[in-house]
């Protein structure tokens, strides 16, 4: 391989890699991309002579995967930031609600690119959507402009809060196959459908063994909410005589296809049958600190071996998708919680974000720097006043960098992002469109 010579479409070079999925990471080292695909990785020294179409040099830069958030909710909760602040989880669902009962396609449409582009800016580069009670349609014609790797999860419910939406989701449940039919793996494979059901208080046992029983007719995911909080607990313990974890394993929900987000409310019974199923959690620690749901115990899951992602929740609850905060945040938190400042190292912070994540939403093909995998990766700059003096990048990375520090993103093999601006798409249109549209909205609803 040594005498051979590799010609790619992109190359990002002389860089700092973080490979992620377990591999070392490379000093000076080059990234080689072609057909949408990682062709070679290595150090400049060792990889074999090589040309590229475009030549990106990431001198004193970091190159890693791009950040894969395994639980979040673009389009409503970009329209519902900093609406409704300083409540409680069940009360601020109520007031959210309001305006959720008005979303129209045309809003829905400006709401998803601008998460799109927040994304893109922040280095996220493959996404799980959690849809409860708002069209899907509008944030697929979204992707079609900036075309990252998500997940869309169609939301269903039936009682509650969500009671109106019962008739639809019945009706979208009995005709899944025709969705799957039309959307999953489509953009180049980079859109995949899922199921999402939207909580234990929101759906009925009927409408979870229906998912249950879509979900494995189709071969696709299920994509929840679990265990969020206090009044969730005192729910279930109400109605069914259990927690919310154990109930829904004896519906026969839970499995190795399925992501639950949040799972702050856990005893040691619950744990175990996470680890037993291989269920996927979703770590979403900032919006649980805030709307006070408590924190994962995320010791004693890890020791289970409960597989856990990162995730920003919905910027409504979390009021940005920046990855690097939820990093920083869930680092500490667990450290001071526990009085173990070795718990979550620096290393395993970056896997839960990036590799660790893309297994939590069903996604192997992304999350980590492998020849033949998807070319999803970031160019992040550390040399930042912040960040100096950088004597560890991955410290730098997970502890004092910001969103803004990243200068391209790349999702299969396409640069979407280039030195800082955001291809294909105008920010200051999108910005008037989405205010002006988001306050009107207010104006309406509340």
């Amino acid at each position: 391989m040594k005498n051979s010579h590799l010609h790619a479409d992109l190359a990002v070079h002389n860089a700092y890699v973080l490979p992620m999925g377990g591999h070392d990471p490379i000093a000076d080292g080059t990234v080689l991309i072609k057909d949408k695909k990682i062709l070679a990785i290595g150090n400049q020294h060792t990889l074999p002579s090589w040309s590229a179409n475009r030549s990106i040099d990431a001198c004193g830069n970091c190159v890693m995967p791009g950040f894969v958030n395994s639980h979040t909710h673009i389009a409503s909760n970009v329209l519902l930031r900093g609406l409704n602040e300083d409540a409680k989880l069940f009360e601020w669902l109520k007031h959210m609600w309001k305006l959720k009962q008005n979303f129209d396609p045309e809003i829905l449409y400006w709401a998803s690119l601008a998460g799109l582009i927040e994304m893109v800016k922040a280095g996220t580069t493959c996404f799980n959507e959690h849809f409860d009670a708002y069209a899907v349609a509008p944030q697929i014609q979204a992707l079609e402009t900036l075309p990252l790797r998500a997940t869309l999860g169609h939301g269903f419910a039936d009682r509650g809060l969500y009671a109106s939406i019962t008739n639809a989701s019945w009706k979208t449940l009995d005709s899944f196959a025709d969705e799957v039919d039309a959307h999953h793996l489509s953009q180049e494979g980079r859109l995949h459908l899922a199921l999402s059901p939207h909580a234990t208080y929101s759906c009925g046992e009927k409408m979870w063994r229906l998912s249950r029983q879509v979900a494995n007719q189709l071969g696709i995911s299920i994509h929840t909410h679990l265990a969020e909080g206090v009044q969730e607990l005192s729910y279930v313990g109400e109605q069914y005589g259990t927690t919310p974890t154990q109930w829904l394993a004896s519906l026969g929900v839970l499995g190795p296809d399925v992501t639950l987000a949040h799972c702050t409310k856990l005893n040691a019974e619950d744990i175990r049958l996470l680890a037993d199923t291989g269920a996927k959690v979703a770590h979403c620690p900032i919006s649980n600190a805030k709307l006070c749901s408590g924190t994962m115990p995320i010791k004693e899951m890890l020791a289970a071996g409960v597989h856990i992602g990162l995730a920003t929740d919905g910027p409504a609850s979390h009021n940005t998708l920046d990855m690097f905060q939820e990093m920083k945040f869930a680092a500490i938190i667990h450290k001071n919680n526990n009085t173990d400042p070795e718990l979550l190292p620096l290393r395993q912070m970056l896997e839960m974000a990036t590799h660790q994540s893309a297994i939590a939403m069903h996604r192997p093909e992304t999350g980590s720097l492998d020849v033949g995998k998807a070319a999803d990766l970031i160019v992040v700059d550390i040399q930042r006043m912040h960040t100096a003096p950088v004597y560890d990048p991955e410290a730098a990375l997970v502890y004092s960098s910001r969103a803004d520090d990243v200068r391209y993103t790349i999702v299969d093999g396409t640069v979407l992002m280039d030195n800082g601006t955001v291809l294909g798409v105008d920010e200051l249109t999108v910005m008037t469109e989405l205010r002006q549209r988001a306050l009107k909205l207010k104006r309406d609803s509340l």
